[in-house]
């Protein structure tokens, strides 16, 4: 489902309330950011179809997820749309767009002259991290305040050696240019500290400095230097302006809020570091329908921590059991002392009840897409005949061209949806990659699943309830004899189908078939013909994708990679010695054995090699 149908359904459980909204693309990319005085009003003008111009109409296509953030005020609405947007840059906000670790700033200090970066994975660089963030986009919002504010250099220590005169980012004041000696080293270090500082929150102390800076400048005539200190307080101004979602008092903290209904929760984080709102994500961990909400918290906060570290402050929704074992624990991980608190009253009980009102909309979406996925895998299992509730569906394709770099793909759906985490590709070798027959392929790949299968079975591995096949009547048959052999039958719990594309591929008119039956085709506005062929497509896009990736390596080997024997000492004496790849393909055996280190055994190895 997309567009303004995908937008109807979100519409149906929106509250009456000021927000901001979100819409993703096919990609995950976000396309726009807006706000409304009230969510549901606003969002339904896209489902309605009318009115529209070309680009909104255009947009509203493209959308295929909605995510939302609910707020006190329209006001506040209005900043944290701003915020989002210049930190997104989504492409339906501004005609052209220049662009599961959280992303951090990182001011790097193994150079004499530090550079400002971001960052994510291990913190094996030497400096000071800042983070996490909700999103990258964040992070380059904010690297693009410091950049404006403090003139730190953020090119790479091979740019910044070769550089003769000062860069762009120089000319546009967004560099002291220490590469070219524009800024003594001294004055280059205090910049950096000032970055750290206001990092680290001491913004409201850096700004009387630098008023007090500028006003000394003005008043020594000075004006160059006083409209330069003047453009670096405008810059830290514009992060820092007291707002709803950058709240007083608060400069380092995560809130922590979790909802519970239907035996599923929402865990919802917001990030707020040197007083700024840096984002907020969503969580949807799994239990028993039995837990507890402050058990559910305590094991997420635990868990969350686990590879990062936590800030000065927590602040929970929940009051949790042994709080303070938890955060000497956290403490000592992070070797900082590190707080969990659970406000009753004030500035920081509006922070969690705001983020409990947004944990608690979440899930209200998320457990309104979960009954329109229980509906359709009911209509499954209507037109499969299985005989419970699909928990699995496992879906294959295979993708090659005339039988060159043939790759298989399989996807899982449940009832949460696509389960990315258990897709897995099929490279083919040998017989099976020199192939164009798609029959073959598609019996290889499920040979080898199949085996797997029954040897994981017994150890609890999660085992399909529907297999479906791309493809017709001939890959069915193929598929049928392997599961046979193996013995996979109906009987064992798993059925097998095939769903086959419509004359000259026409969505709409596929048929499908389930072996010993004749093929049968579902209504052409069936809601579960549109899932089945959601399955399909993205099997169809994990198998093209794996392809892609493959040939593409392909086009970038080296032909001498794939002789035994052959490691980087020998490759690079050969390439030296011919001068290329294709030069020693054509060599005869006697130049080759004239290489320095390789003898006259591995010299007719290399030979046969091409030669074969």
């Amino acid at each position: 489902m997309a567009g303004a149908k995908l937008i109807a359904d979100y519409v149906r459980n929106l509250p009456p309330k000021p927000g901001v909204y979100r819409m993703f693309g096919e990609d995950g990319a976000v396309l726009y950011v807006g706000k409304a005085r009230n969510l549901k009003n606003r969002v339904s003008n896209y489902a309605n179809g009318r009115g529209h111009s070309n680009r909104i109409a255009l947009m509203i296509g493209l959308t295929r997820k909605m995510e939302f953030v609910v707020t006190q005020t329209e006001t506040e609405a209005l900043l944290l749309e701003a915020n989002l947007i210049k930190s997104l840059k989504p492409r339906f906000n501004i005609l052209l767009r220049d662009d599961k670790s959280f992303p951090y700033i990182l001011i790097r200090k193994d150079h004499p002259a530090a550079q400002l970066t971001k960052h994510r994975g291990a913190r094996k660089a030497k400096g000071d991290y800042f983070g996490p963030f909700a999103s990258v986009g964040a992070v380059n919002q904010t690297l693009n305040t410091l950049q404006k504010a403090f003139l730190i250099r953020t090119c790479s220590d091979s740019v910044y050696e070769g550089r003769s005169r000062a860069c762009m980012l120089h000319q546009i004041k967004r560099c002291a240019g220490p590469c070219v000696d524009l800024i003594e080293p001294a004055a280059y270090d205090e910049l950096v500290k000032e970055a750290t500082d206001f990092l680290r929150g001491r913004s409201n102390a850096l700004r009387q400095d630098l008023q007090a800076r500028m006003a000394e400048a003005a008043e020594a005539m000075d004006f160059e230097s006083a409209a330069k200190l003047r453009d670096r307080i405008r810059a830290i101004a514009a992060v820092t302006t007291d707002q709803g979602i950058n709240p007083d008092g608060v400069e380092e903290a995560d809130v922590v809020a979790v909802h519970t209904d239907g035996g599923k929760s929402c865990v919802q984080v917001f990030f707020f570091r040197a007083g700024q709102n840096w984002g907020n994500q969503s969580f949807f961990p799994r239990h028993d329908s039995e837990a507890e909400p402050a058990e559910v918290l305590a094991a997420f906060v635990a868990q969350f921590y686990d590879d990062k570290p936590a800030p000065a402050l927590i602040l929970l929704s929940h009051e949790i059991e042994e709080a303070d074992l938890l955060g000497e624990a956290l403490s000592l991980r992070t070797e900082r002392k590190v707080t969990l608190h659970t406000p009753r009253r004030g500035e920081k009980r509006k922070l969690v009840e705001r983020t409990l009102t947004n944990a608690r909309e979440s899930l209200a979406r998320r457990l309104s897409e979960s009954a329109t996925q229980t509906q359709l895998l009911k209509g499954v299992q209507r037109v499969f005949d299985l005989p419970d509730l699909p928990q699995r569906i496992e879906v294959y394709d295979n993708s090659h061209i005339q039988g060159t770099n043939a790759l298989g793909a399989m996807i899982v759906a449940g009832p949460e949806g696509f389960e990315k985490n258990h897709y897995r590709r099929f490279n083919m070798k040998g017989d099976d990659a020199a192939t164009n027959d798609d029959f073959a392929m598609m019996k290889a790949m499920l040979k080898r699943r199949f085996a797997r299968l029954l040897k994981e079975r017994d150890d609890g591995a999660p085992v399909p309830d529907l297999v479906l096949i791309d493809g017709g009547k001939g890959q069915l048959s193929s598929v049928m004899e392997i599961a046979e052999e193996l013995g996979i039958t109906a009987e064992t719990g798993i059925t097998i189908a095939a769903i086959a594309k419509g004359p000259e591929r026409d969505a709409g008119r596929e048929a499908f078939y389930l072996p010993g039956k004749p093929p049968f085709k579902l209504p052409m506005k069936d809601p579960v013909l549109y899932y089945l062929q959601r399955l399909r497509d993205e099997a169809h896009r994990f198998a093209i994708g794996g392809h892609r990736a493959k040939r593409k390596k392909q086009m970038t080997d080296n032909p001498l990679d794939g002789i035994d024997g052959i490691g980087p000492s020998r490759k690079k004496a050969l390439l030296a010695h011919f001068g290329s790849a294709k030069a020693v393909r054509n060599a005869a055996l006697a130049d080759l054995e004239a290489v320095d280190g390789i003898s006259k055994a591995m010299a007719k190895k290399i030979h046969d090699w091409f030669q074969k």
